[in-house]
């Protein structure tokens, strides 16, 4: 063999075992950076343990050492109290270049507000050549929403109000951003004990853009043994709810409660297969888009354009547009209250209200109506009253439904009996639909209602016009809310 090939030969047999010799740096060199979920074992991915168990030093949070106990034993602890994210770090770095492998510890996951980011730029920052492996964990957002119901089933976003590293006016507009587009959002760091004003100013920006019956659920300790929800509206909410352990889940305009859940609908019930595939359904739904046409709903809330469709689709009359008043949040607030498990009765003056309200609808959701018209009762209260039928059938059904939806297409009599009873504090209904029609008190009656009972949910048909029909159609628009949300203007519905 020639000097050549022997050193050749040497050259490629010796190097293996120099690098076989620096492995442990070369090789092993490695930080893991672990979500280890929100705080229950049975919550932490397979994928996590295994890192915690290949690792020979944890650095973390000294409060999430608690949930990892069992996976400490044997191993280099390296714990810090909170704000100290980047000492976490370089200690996490400075084991790892002496050829450890290391896992820094982030609850839920470590790229949501987490170690992950601060990682890979302290990385960059030191130019090292210390490998990082993000470990995905179950975010709390994850957590919280199951536990919630299923919140998460249309587009969301989240949001941290701490402003120790983001400015607040930036956070803001990312507030009103995701108001505004009508976003699912989950708070995140939602108070603490220096920031108590902020998610208060939050919910005021959001009210500016949903309904005050918006669906919110504070989820605290979520994932622990501790663990509390609390389903409120986005107006009863309030910073003295809400501590450091909390987030805060504000849904959209489409979720609603559903047993004692919090659900967005992801639109499968407004795809083909169901009652929108109905040929008079797809009439419907043509027709809306030809009024949408000839609408300016621009600067119009959604709600009320979403009854305005409805009337003028019943009644060919653009000029319903301009007659509708919505007080009290009326659409959505009875929408909630018809698909809470306990949906009130609706009364009406005439039965032909009673006959243009979705079937369907009302027996899915087990809701009675009632017109007292013809009943045996009215006759003789009417005679002996010397009133009208359609306000004695008010007053009966006042004494057996003081709290029922009242739907007035016929009758002002009966409207201004109900205000009467109201005001007397005889009857507290949950809304009015106040559309009688014709030209003696009509236009009196609903003045009654506007001004003699401002506290009371109502949509209300201004002016002479209305009738059976319109009062209908109008329920059947709060009841179809949630169908509202498929609809934008733009791009039809």
């Amino acid at each position: 063999m020639n000097d050549e090939c022997i050193e050749s030969t040497s050259s490629f047999t010796i190097l293996p075992y120099y690098l076989f010799l620096l492995q442990p740096y070369y090789f092993m060199s490695k930080i893991y950076t672990i979500g280890i979920g929100p705080g229950d074992q049975n919550q932490m991915t397979p994928q996590a343990v295994e890192a915690l168990k290949a690792s020979d030093t944890i650095v973390g949070y000294h409060h999430y050492f608690e949930y990892i106990g069992h996976l400490t034993k044997g191993k280099e602890a390296i714990s810090t109290g909170m704000k100290k994210e980047r000492d976490r770090a370089k200690s996490a770095f400075k084991e790892a270049e002496k050829g450890k492998t290391v896992s820094v510890i982030s609850s839920g996951d470590s790229g949501v507000y987490g170690m992950a980011p601060l990682l890979w730029e302290m990385k960059e920052e030191r130019a090292s050549e210390v490998e990082i492996e993000v470990v995905p964990g179950i975010s709390a957002m994850f957590t919280a929403a199951a536990r919630m119901g299923a919140p998460l089933g249309h587009d969301f976003c989240s949001i941290s109000l701490s402003d120790l590293l983001t400015p607040w006016e930036r956070i803001e507009k990312r507030i009103e951003a995701a108001a505004g587009a009508d976003f699912v959002t989950a708070v995140y760091n939602p108070v603490s004990k220096g920031r108590f004003w902020q998610l208060m100013r939050l919910r005021d920006i959001f009210l500016q853009f949903r309904s005050p019956l918006t669906c919110v659920c504070i989820a605290r300790n979520v994932g622990r043994k501790d663990e509390q929800l609390n389903f409120l509206t986005i107006e009863e909410l309030d910073a003295s709810m809400v501590d450091m352990f909390s987030l805060v889940m504000v849904g959209n305009s489409q979720t609603r409660m559903i047993n004692n859940h919090m659900v967005t609908p992801r639109g499968y019930y407004n795809q083909k297969g169901t009652q929108e595939d109905k040929p008079g359904r797809q009439i419907m739904n043509e027709s809306f888009r030809t009024i949408l046409k000839g609408l300016n709903v621009e600067n119009q809330p959604l709600d009320h354009t979403w009854v305005a469709l409805h009337c003028i689709h019943t009644t060919a009359d653009f000029g319903m547009n301009n007659l509708l008043e919505i007080r009290n949040d009326m659409v959505a607030r009875l929408h909630k209250v018809f698909y809470s498990g306990k949906p009130p009765v609706i009364v009406t003056d005439v039965s032909m209200v009673t006959r243009g309200i979705r079937r369907e609808t009302l027996n899915k959701l087990g809701v009675e109506v009632k017109c007292y018209l013809d009943d045996d009762r009215v006759k003789t209260l009417a005679a002996n009253k010397n009133i009208t039928r359609t306000q004695a059938g008010i007053r009966l059904a006042v004494q057996e439904h003081p709290d029922a939806l009242f739907a007035f297409g016929n009758a002002p009599t009966a409207l201004m009996e109900l205000v009467k009873l109201i005001r007397n504090g005889q009857a507290q209904p949950v809304g009015v639909v106040a559309a009688p029609v014709g030209f003696v008190n009509v236009r009196e009656s609903k003045w009654q209602l506007k001004f003699g009972c401002p506290e009371v949910p109502a949509v209300i048909v201004d002016g002479r016009k209305g009738g059976s029909n319109v009062a209908a159609t109008i329920i059947n628009a709060i009841l179809s809310w949630d169908d509202a949300q498929a609809m934008h203007p733009g791009d039809g519905l």
